[in-house]
This record gives structure tokens, sequence and C-alpha cells, in this order.
């Protein structure tokens, strides 16, 4: 039998297939073995291709953060971040279930290292002290995680009944699910634009300590 002109297994397609496995199962669901299972291979054939599990995450985990933006630092350092929270918010929300991933950060993976830099390069170009471009770095992070990890409109019970009389606030709370995805987005960007704002006027005016 002649063999197939496209390879059964590739490290991309390894990887695709996690992602695809995670967003559908969940993160605690991903194996090597339910992986293999999932591509119609052993498991030991994974291994011709990838050293371990945690190298599956990462090549994961790099093909999310390949996806953000970070070149509006070229113009400045609003909109930059804006563009990199942006970007990496759309990113994280196609794949809510790989979110945990994404939180544990950095590490050793050449993508989060590349968007790590870059973000951290023009900050400082745009005049910010090291460590509070840092500290910027992070309050951006954990809005973005926080954000596409637990949706805050989706939350509430569609069920009037649950705040009536008890909740006397909450009375028009069982629509929220019905809107939840403007919602959440309209969240999101209220906290990014509050954030930016925050910062305002800028590098030059503060006296911040390196």
């Amino acid at each position: 039998m002649p063999r197939p002109r496209t390879p059964l297994l590739s490290r991309d397609r390894i990887r695709d297939a996690a992602l695809d496995l995670i967003d559908r199962d969940g993160l605690p669901a991903l194996s090597m073995r339910r992986l293999a299972q999932t591509l119609g291979v052993q498991a030991a054939s994974l291994y011709t291709h990838v050293a371990t599990k945690d190298d599956v995450l990462d090549a994961v985990a790099n093909r999310l953060i390949a996806q953000v933006d970070t070149s509006g630092f070229a113009t400045g350092w609003r909109d930059g971040l804006l563009t990199w929270a942006r970007s990496y918010h759309a990113a994280l929300a196609a794949h809510p279930n790989a979110v945990p991933l994404i939180a544990t950060g950095t590490q050793r993976r050449d993508e989060f290292l590349g968007m790590a830099n870059a973000v951290h390069g023009g900050l400082v170009r745009a005049g910010w002290p090291a460590r509070r471009a840092t500290e910027i770095s992070g309050a951006v992070k954990y809005l973005v995680i926080g954000a596409a990890s637990t949706p805050f409109a989706s939350g509430f019970a569609d069920d009037v009944q649950v705040y009536l009389d008890r909740y006397p606030h909450l009375t028009q709370a069982h629509r929220l699910r019905a809107d939840a995805a403007r919602i959440d987005r309209d969240s999101f960007e209220l906290g990014l634009q509050a954030l930016v704002r925050g910062l305002e006027p800028g590098p030059s005016a503060r006296a911040e300590t390196p």
C-alpha cells in the first residue's frame, strides 16, 4: 500500500487536535491517550512529534498568543495597550476552556515571551519606567484573563422568581443572560478604558520610581 501523501501526524495537527479537544471537553479532558484516540493513532506515535503533554500544551498556548496584536505600540503606549488588550481578549474569548492554560503565564513559551518583550519594550520606549511597565502589563493581563474566564452577565439565572421579594435591586437580573454577550463585551471595554485613563497623562508627567 502506498504511503499517504499527507502525513498522518505533524506537530501542528497534534496541536490543533488538542485545542479542539480542550474547546469541546475542557482542559482536564486532555491526555495523550485521549488525544491519540481523537487522531486515530496509537499514543506512542505522538511522541515522534512532541516530547510530553506539557509540550502539547505549550504549543496550544503559543497558537493562541500568536493571534495577539502588539503592533499598536509603534504609535504610542495608549494605542499599544488598547490594541494589545482587545486582541488578547478576543483570542481567549474564542477559546474559553483554554483560559486556565494561558493564565499560567509566560514560562518558556516563545510566543508568550515575544508578546511580553513587545509590550514591555513598547511601554519603556514610551517613557514608562521598567517597574511601572511591568505593573501596567500585569494590570492588563488581570483584566483580560478575568474577563475571558469569568463572564459576568451569563452567571445570573434567567428565572425572575429567584430575585423577587428577597433581592429588590436585582428584579431585572433575569434579563441579563439574554444580552450576556453584549454586556460582557461592553464591561470589558469599560474596564480597559478606565485602566488607560487612570494612566493619564502618561509617563512624562509622573514622578515614577524606576
